[in-house]
């Protein structure tokens, strides 16, 4: 798996001479913004699962600033917010107001229709556990990423090491 992310990482050479960005400075060319190493990656998943959930547009805009600032892999990080993209945006932000609603205790309308005109009727109703749903799911989807991949990684070393 670290050989198909490393083949398909941008070449950080390239990076370097492009010109749209040169205003990030040496930050960007940070080696652990590239690297495919535990830390790195653990944090990546964090992230990418926390700014995937954000109901906000262009959530990679959103996540490349963290990787840089916590030092996680940033091509990975970017990559992950677009687990909710626009074929599954839908279904999951359903979900994360049920999740929200249930956890307010709030009656959820049956009249639902998947429309925006619809959404735009019921804003001012459903704005609470929708938002509460997306935070509880960011962070724990956040948390379960960063621990599955160190679990992964350790188990990994640890059949290598057992000589499974």
């Amino acid at each position: 798996m670290k050989k198909l992310l490393k083949r398909y990482s941008p070449n950080l050479d390239e990076l370097k001479n492009h010109k749209h960005l040169s205003w990030l400075g040496k930050r960007l060319y940070h080696s652990s913004l590239w690297n495919f190493n535990r830390r790195s990656i653990s944090k990546a998943f964090a992230i990418g699962l926390f700014c995937a959930f954000i109901p906000i547009p262009f959530q990679m805009l959103l996540a490349a600033p963290i990787s840089i600032i916590f030092s996680a892999n940033l091509p990975l990080s970017i990559t992950l917010v677009w687990i909710t993209n626009p074929i599954t945006m839908p279904a999951i932000f359903y979900i994360c107001y049920k999740l929200g609603a249930w956890l307010l205790g709030v009656n959820i309308k049956q009249d639902f229709a998947m429309s925006l005109e619809y959404i735009w009727q019921v804003i001012d109703i459903i704005w609470q556990p929708f938002l509460l749903g997306c935070l509880v799911i960011s962070i724990t989807s956040s948390v379960f990423g960063y621990f599955a991949i160190q679990f992964i990684y350790r188990y990994k070393v640890y059949k290598r090491v057992k000589g499974f």
